[in-house]
């Protein structure tokens, strides 16, 4: 038979915070950015979604009305949050170009290094949505573009830049997008426990833009 603890004893047991449970929406989301990713869009079914984070089908449509309605949710979150970030990033960045395009290539680079499953989604199943719904995911897209573009003409009017030349004359929409596809391209192979850590891609990836653009001491 066991003894009844002590009312000190009892004072001094531990109490267990039971941890709260993801968010259901969230835990729809971060279900679907996996199962879209290991199988593709178009095999995955919302069953498929449901059973893999738990949850009964009829939650899914209480927050998406539709697989289609969920794959543009979560293509535009991610792609929202990525441009705040840059627009954060350059913002904080002072008035040198150089350090501009140094804290935009960080941001960019430590995100896909971070969000390789996000990236591979948001890249490879935005071709399954109607052309409304990836209307508002380009104007992002566009955005983060122009961002970069708006840093390449401040650089070369102060002549702390000097990109290649076409024909004599500068395309900066051409150098930004090169600059963006080598960036977003780091989500395809890199992996945690590799020779160089997310900071360490960062600041190689943030060299080589600025020698790409030419920029000066």
């Amino acid at each position: 038979m066991s003894k009844r603890k002590s009312g000190r004893e009892e004072a001094e047991a531990p109490v267990v915070v039971e941890r709260e449970p993801r968010a259901p929406v969230e835990a729809i989301r971060a279900a679907a950015f996996a199962q879209f990713a290991e199988r593709g869009y178009p095999v995955v079914t919302v069953r498929d979604i449901m059973k893999a984070c738990g949850l009964t089908q009829g939650a899914l449509y209480n927050h998406f009305k539709s697989k289609d309605e969920l794959l543009h949710d979560i293509i535009t979150s991610t792609q929202s949050e990525l441009e705040r970030q840059c627009k954060q990033a350059v913002a904080g960045a002072g008035d040198d170009p150089r350090a501009k395009l140094a804290a935009f290539v960080r941001v960019y680079v430590v995100r896909h290094c971070r969000l390789r499953i996000e990236a591979l989604v948001a890249n490879r199943e935005i071709g399954w949505l109607d052309a409304e719904r990836v209307a508002d995911i380009r104007r992002s897209r566009r955005a983060i573009r122009d961002i970069l573009v708006d840093i390449l003409l401040d650089g070369v009017k102060r002549g702390v830049f000097e990109p290649p030349h076409v024909d004599g004359r500068h395309d900066l929409k051409t150098v930004a997008m090169a600059l963006l596809d080598q960036c977003t391209h780091v989500s395809k192979w890199y992996g945690p426990g590799g020779d160089l850590t997310e900071e360490q891609m960062a600041q190689l990836y943030g060299d080589m833009a600025l020698r790409m653009v030419g920029a000066q001491p």
